[in-house]
């Protein structure tokens, strides 16, 4: 069945692919990002796929553009499906040398840009009862990683955010919710990373370089040759199936490497069902 589908982030890498599979698949595609400058290469790729799509300006750190998109595509298409959070932004720095300015915006970007979107379709999703909203975390969304505990604490928010909805609108207003968690994929996100780290004053001479140099030193290693990192397309297959699922996940790795990395964690209850019914149980019997 054909659902409309809002994407954010939908500028280079992941976004481009979930949009372009979802065209692909029939649904009525709404590929948002920032800066529409950013387009040239979501226009190629859906040319190349053959498939239509329609792209609009929405900035996950502005509410009046959220709005503006929600009510545009409410207006066109009459309806919103599916909610794939997919902006966002990586950063590696060490709590000591990261600002407060570059603390403010991973933290805007990953987790209040996830709440803003989400605020946005809840009243359609809830008059309907209907809905389903995905967010794109990672495996450092459930285990924290080197360097990266700013990003990690973000993806920890959007983690107990979702899981904390799916454990009262989902079965009240049958509005699904569902976290996917890749772990390393093959696109601009890694080499942004990077690059911010470069342009906000590189590799800073103190103790913790050399633990750093080891970090980025092992990335590149496990970039170029690992089971670790995936394309872009591969997760977005996994995003696919949940949007396709009557009855989707609120939690799922991407990778038989991401669940391996994570089992400490999920192996007792890997989609996350079994802890909301106990929430549920916990807190909302009669």
């Amino acid at each position: 069945m054909s659902k409309t589908i809002l994407i954010t982030g939908c500028s280079s890498g992941l976004g481009i692919s979930i949009a372009v599979q979802a065209a692909q698949a029939g649904h009525r595609v709404y590929a948002t990002m920032r800066n529409l400058d950013k387009r040239a290469d979501l226009d190629a790729t859906a040319t190349e796929a053959g498939v239509s799509l329609t792209m609009l300006p929405l900035d996950v750190q502005d509410m009046t553009t959220i709005t503006a998109c929600v009510d545009q595509i409410l207006g066109e298409a009459g309806q919103i499906d599916v909610l794939v959070n997919n902006a966002g932004a990586g950063f590696v720095r060490s709590t000591e040398q990261a600002s407060e300015d570059d603390i403010s915006w991973v933290m805007d970007v990953n987790f209040m840009g996830v709440v803003r979107c989400v605020k946005a379709v809840m009243p359609h999703f809830r008059t309907r009862r209907s809905g389903h909203v995905i967010s794109i975390s990672s495996v450092g969304g459930l285990v924290g990683q080197p360097f990266n505990e700013i990003y990690c604490g973000a993806k920890f928010a959007v983690e107990g955010y979702m899981e904390a909805m799916a454990s009262y609108i989902t079965p009240h207003f049958g509005i699904h919710f569902t976290t996917v968690e890749p772990g390393g994929i093959q696109s601009e996100f890694a080499a942004s990373v990077l690059k911010h780290v470069a342009d906000t004053g590189g590799m800073l001479e103190d103790e913790y370089l050399p633990i750093l140099q080891k970090y980025v030193g092992g990335s590149q290693r496990r970039q170029a040759g690992s089971d670790i990192y995936q394309t872009a397309d591969q997760v977005a297959e996994v995003v696919m199936g949940c949007i396709a699922s009557d009855s989707p996940p609120i939690r799922t790795r991407t990778s038989t490497w991401g669940e391996a990395f994570c089992a400490l964690k999920t192996d007792l209850d890997p989609e996350g069902r079994k802890l909301q019914q106990q929430v549920i149980d916990q807190f909302l019997c009669d």
